[in-house]
């Protein structure tokens, strides 16, 4: 969840309570407010932290030796051998006859 900034006006008391508390707890003005306003709320706005996904290992039965990391860079070198491979034969007439499936 991403934070909302807004315009805020609040009374003079109240900021100077909170500007008091932010400099004993040692944080950010913000940080003060949203923890004043989360206890204020109760247990309605206490952050929600999800599950932990769980990972679950699998062995894909690569060779070893093969860098995983690195597999990205092969399809694009793949496909751009292919793509040049289209464009020569789309160029060369005689290469269109021969890649033609024969009936």
């Amino acid at each position: 969840m991403s934070p909302m900034r807004t315009t805020l006006t609040i009374d003079d008391d109240l900021a100077a309570l909170l500007k008091q508390r932010a400099r004993e707890m040692g944080v950010p003005f913000k940080e003060a407010v949203n923890r004043t306003i989360r206890a204020g709320l109760g247990d309605s706005a206490r952050r929600r932290h999800g599950a932990v996904p769980k990972t679950s290992p699998h062995s894909f039965g690569f060779r070893p030796g093969v860098d995983l990391d690195k597999l990205g860079q092969l399809a694009d070198e793949l496909e751009a051998e292919a793509f040049a491979a289209s464009v020569e034969t789309s160029r060369d007439p005689a290469r269109r006859q021969r890649s033609r499936p024969r009936s």
